[in-house]
């Protein structure tokens, strides 16, 4: 009995050195400085915009309000606003600041915020708005008023 152990045993042996040697090598390769650990910093985002009225007066102005909504939160993403009217006659502002001059870049300093859109003509308006990330991802605002003068 002692003898078939012994013969059973000697067998094995190669087994188990291939098992060391396989797993010596997985550890070696896997442990690699060459692979460096990856972060994700580009998120998508989307863009929500309360109702705003479908009919504008000349001079009147009409509040859009704004959230961006991230899909993940990376702590350096910047938000850029453009605009550009391609109907009609008016300004777009932020807060008190400075009317935007069309396609002029604009960082947000926030990603909650209202825009407010002057008329500025007794014609139909309408103009689009791009808000974009640090990293290139785009989302596009189309709003129309109708005159109602």
């Amino acid at each position: 009995m002692i003898e078939i152990f012994n013969k059973f045993r000697i067998g094995l042996l190669p087994i188990y050195v291939l098992l060391a040697i396989l797993t010596s090598s997985v550890t070696l390769v896997s442990c690699s400085k060459d692979d460096e650990l990856e972060i994700q910093n580009d998120f998508p985002f989307e863009v929500n915009v309360m109702p705003v009225p479908k009919d504008i007066a000349n001079g009147q102005t009409v509040e859009i309000r704004i959230t961006i909504q991230r899909t993940g939160n990376y702590s350096n993403t910047q938000y850029f606003l453009r605009y550009f009217q391609f109907d009609g006659q008016g300004t777009l502002q932020y807060y008190d600041n400075s009317p935007y001059l069309p396609n002029d870049l604009y960082q947000l300093p926030a990603e909650q915020f209202r825009l407010y859109y002057t008329s500025t003509s007794a014609v139909s308006q309408s103009f689009d708005v791009w808000i974009s990330d640090s990293f290139g991802n785009e989302k596009k605002l189309t709003f129309q008023f109708n005159s109602s003068d």
